[in-house]
């Protein structure tokens, strides 16, 4: 009994002994007159006792209720968790004895424990109690857990406490107590958390009455506890949403700078340019030059110097210094600041510490200290000029004052410019050199002005190609780079803009019909990739046949192609336009002097199917139709039902299966092996999972990760990978030592969001084996379809130890200028342009694409080598590492053994 319950109890109790009083004294009378009427008398002591009885559980009622009054009045006044938690402890424990109380909530997002409220005078926090484990794991592993897994009360002494440990139901937690109470918090049909306290005292004592109190109680708290919970939630949305716009609003300003310093740059390029071809004089031209660089950054000590006919000495036809001093005369080679840059070949940025340390190795002045004027130099840049082929001269700015602070990015900008300026240098020499010829030799001057006539012309075709440069890169961005139609981007703007007007105009109607040829792949397979991209140029003229100029026509990718026919009247404008594409393109196509028939899979969506359409949904509303299509026979079109198809329900059989197979570790892991073009040697190991699925036999990596896509399970197969390659490592050192290289495919699906993006880090940084031996690599056509997302994804894995590459190279047909702002270390190649070495096209296109990479330090591997004669034609260009069926088999993981099987049926050159 609590100390409430004894407090009203003795109220009553002194109540009843008055009212008793007055009867004994009332049945002492009746007793002198009737001593008969002594039964009457037992009768009202039972009725007394009823009357305490009924006295308690009326107070304690009261003393309840008033409780569960301030509750709710507390749960519409405080703010936080905390208070609430705090205050409605303060609650309790004017109810019952509560100093050993904490509360445990779930998470709905994460699944796991929480204890927001704690508070025990033995025992300290459960994440401070046991620091190694997660809180989450402890408490579920406890009586807390148990409570939670039976949503039922619990009083617990110690008898029930061994019972449960003894039957495995929990796990030992926290130091011994007399007597424990859990109530689970209910909400609706669910059991969102529970309510403890416990006493350490045997004279505290709880029971039936306490429970059935805590119970009335968790069942009212449990909205608030779910209210408070969704505010803090919406709190910390608003404060990462705030962050991530202040993040996107500084990366903007920083783009705009970076333009207009862009903007800034070009024009002087420009400018440049025009000097080399202007009529002014030497030094006018060098006064210009010297004016074009101060737009770019401060320069108020600036020289020009150049090496005579004889490279022998120095002249500096130009000097500029903030204190006026004179131009230096022209000198004899010696060991000064500019022939330390005409010796090194290099672009120099040195401060005042880095020349004094220079002077006293004697790199500098020791020949001719005289010319030693550096006492005062803060920053010194020097830049070598390449007039001709070889260095002819510097381009120098140095800073005399420690307020003006030179940085990298300044010396690469002037080096930059310096190119510019040593050709503009080098015209104007050759423009010099054309007049003296002119007075020499006057037989000559037709000719050397026909020459400088061709320089200018080329140099006005080269400011002409960088505009026109300039406008095809704002096309390219919005356009698709074979075709010249819209691509996926731009026309997902049209769209939305489409579904936003007939929102706006409830009678506008418009239609989607996403095309996909249906023989492109046997295409590309016969008559190759150049033979498959006339297709798609024919297929995109013949499409805009179709259409009016008010619909767009647009190429997401590959083989598929989509219209948006912007206001219809109904659905059979759309089904004529269909029946009209599926005309043109059944026509047949010449290709590789030969016919070849194809036919279009179309699938169409309406508008107005549902208020809640996005771009997104209505696409791929038209996709699925164009499987529907497909699945029909191809060659046809169908228009989108809501309705689930069967092939429908056996992907989606074949999803929940492999998600099955994921949770219970069914997929098994294979490796193929990365070798050497000229040895047996093993370099390296892609990884690859294979599933043996009960009806559709062994299903490979390529089947796993389509299926994987369509559910949006990418990330899980790949997370599902990394941890079998981090089991198996340990087995692959034992069998091929600690020389080979890992090389693992990662879908791109990880760097669209930060959260993947961070998640895929921690994952890789949490393996077993040294991470300096994995190439990661994403394909190229998922970087061409969102190249802003990958370049930022691969600057943060950059900082990794792991390398990065792109495979399937040359399918999406990327420019591979593209290559210089991705900090990747290797390519593979994509396995058709393997499959195609006996065609001198394809070989010349290999070649380019291996020594664009050569030249810029890339790792090229080649995919799918199928036998010999391949292996020996990639060897000839230059390639040294590959895989396929022609180099080794692929090795399957089998109860921790593995097992290379070589394949070398080919002769070595």
């Amino acid at each position: 009994m609590t100390w409430i319950e004894a407090f009203f109890v003795l109220s009553i109790h002194i109540s009843l002994n008055s009212v008793q009083i007055k009867n004994c004294d009332w049945r002492n009378d009746m007793f002198r007159e009737e001593t008969s009427q002594s039964k009457e008398a037992l009768r009202l002591n039972k009725r007394i006792t009823r009357l305490k009885t009924l006295a308690l559980k009326y107070k304690r009622a009261e003393i309840t209720q008033n409780a569960l009054l301030a509750i709710s009045s507390l749960a519409s006044s405080v703010t936080t968790p905390r208070e609430f938690y705090s205050s409605l402890h303060r609650s309790i424990n004017r109810l019952l004895p509560a100093d050993n109380f904490f509360i445990a909530t779930l998470n709905a997002d994460t699944g796991k424990l929480e204890v927001p409220f704690f508070q025990d005078e033995k025992d300290a926090h459960p994440r401070e109690f046991y620091p190694d484990e997660e809180l989450s794991d402890t408490l579920y592993s406890g009586l807390t857990g148990y409570v939670l897994k039976t949503g039922q009360a619990l009083i617990c002494n110690d008898d029930t406490y061994q019972q449960l440990v003894t039957s495995n139901l929990i796990t030992p937690r926290g130091s011994n107590f007399h007597q424990w109470i859990g109530t689970p918090i209910q909400s609706v049909d669910s059991t969102i958390g529970v309510l403890v306290f416990q006493s350490y005292n045997c004279d505290t004592v709880y029971d039936e009455i306490e429970i059935e109190l805590m119970n009335f109680i968790s069942h009212h708290i449990s909205g608030v506890i779910q209210r408070l919970q969704n505010q803090e939630q919406l709190e910390q949305a608003i404060n990462t949403r705030t962050k991530e716009l202040s993040i996107a609003y500084n990366k903007l300003k920083q783009e705009v700078y970076e333009r207009r310093r862009a903007e800034r740059l070009q024009k002087s390029l420009f400018e440049i340019a025009d000097l080399a071809n202007s009529n002014i004089d030497s030094q006018e031209f060098y006064s210009e030059i010297h004016r074009v660089i101060s737009h770019l950054l401060p320069v108020n000590n600036y020289f020009i110097s150049l090496l005579n006919e004889q490279r022998n000495a120095l002249t500096f036809p130009y000097f500029v210094s903030q204190y006026d001093l004179p131009a230096p005369k022209s000198r004899a080679l010696s060991d000064g600041l500019t022939e330390y840059i005409l010796l090194n070949n290099k672009p120099k940025l040195l401060n005042h510490n880095d020349i004094k340390g220079l002077i006293e190795s004697g790199d500098l002045y020791c020949k001719a200290p005289e010319l030693n004027d550096t006492q005062e130099i803060s920053q010194w840049i020097g830049v070598p000029l390449f007039i001709h082929g070889k260095v002819s001269g510097a381009l120098t700015i140095y800073s005399c004052s420690y307020n003006q602070h030179y940085q990298e990015k300044d010396l690469e900008l002037l080096t930059f410019v310096s190119q510019h300026i040593a050709t503009a240098i080098e015209k104007k020499q050759s423009e010099e050199s054309l007049k003296q010829s002119y007075e020499l030799l006057e037989e000559k001057v037709d000719e050397r002005t026909k020459a400088l006539a061709s320089v200018n012309q080329d140099l006005e075709k080269e400011i002409n190609q960088r505009k026109r440069i300039e406008r095809q890169l704002v096309h390219d961005a919005k356009h698709d780079n074979l075709t010249g139609l819209p691509n996926r981007s731009m026309f997902m703007e049209r769209l939305t803009q489409a579904i936003k007007h007939v929102r706006r105009h409830s009678l506008e109607r418009f239609a989607v019909l996403f095309i996909d040829m249906d023989r492109f792949k046997l295409l590309n397979d016969t008559l190759g990739h150049l033979e498959g991209d006339r297709f798609l140029i024919e297929t995109a003229k013949r499409l805009k046949q179709c259409i009016r100029n008010n619909d767009m026509l647009a190429r997401l990718g590959g083989d598929e192609f989509v219209i948006l026919l912007d206001s219809i009247s109904g659905q059979q404008d759309a089904e004529d336009v269909a029946e009209r594409v599926l005309a043109e393109l059944s026509k047949p196509y010449q290709l590789a002097n030969q016919q070849f028939k194809s036919s279009a899979s179309i699938g169409l969506a309406m508008s107005g199917q549902s208020r809640s359409d996005t771009s997104e949904s209505i696409l791929r509303d038209a996709d699925t139709a164009m499987y529907q299509a497909k699945s029909q026979g191809k060659g046809c079109y169908t228009i989108f039902n809501h309705g689930v198809n069967q092939r429908q329900i056996k992907d989606l059989k074949i999803e929940s299966e492999l998600k099955n197979a994921l949770i219970n570790k069914e997929l098994q892991l294979s490796y193929l092996p990365i070798m050497a073009l000229n040895s047996e040697q093993v370099i390296g190991f892609e990884p690859r999972l294979f599933w043996h699925h009960p009806s559709l036999g062994k299903l490979k990596q390529a089947q796993l990760n389509n299926i994987a896509e369509h559910c949006h399970m990418a990330i899980e197969l790949d997370n599902y990978l990394l941890e079998l390659v981090n089991q198996s490592f340990h087995s692959m050192l034992q069998q091929y030592g600690n020389q080979f290289q890992l090389q693992i495919s990662i879908s791109s699906q990880h760097l669209n969001h930060k959260h993947a993006l961070r998640a895929l880090k921690n994952r890789i940084k949490q393996c077993s084996f040294n991470i300096s031996k994995l190439t990661l690599f994403f394909n190229e056509k998922e970087f061409v379809q969102n190249t802003d997302n990958h370049i930022s994804a691969f600057d943060s894995l950059n900082k990794l130890d792991a390398k990065l590459g792109i495979e399937a190279y040359g399918s999406a047909h990327s420019a591979i200028s593209s290559l210089i702002f991705l900090p990747i270390q290797a390519l593979k190649l994509d396995p058709s342009y393997v499959a195609h070495l006996e065609s001198k096209q394809h070989v010349k296109l290999v070649k380019a694409y291996f020594n664009a990479a050569q030249a810029l330090g890339l790792d090229v591997f080649a995919v799918g080598i199928n036998d010999s004669k391949q292996c020996e034609a990639l060897q000839e260009i230059g390639f040294t590492n590959g895989q396929g069926s022609a180099l080794g088999n692929v090795i399957e993981l089998e109860q921790k053994k593995i097992v290379c099987v070589p394949n070398f049926n080919r002769a070595h050159t």
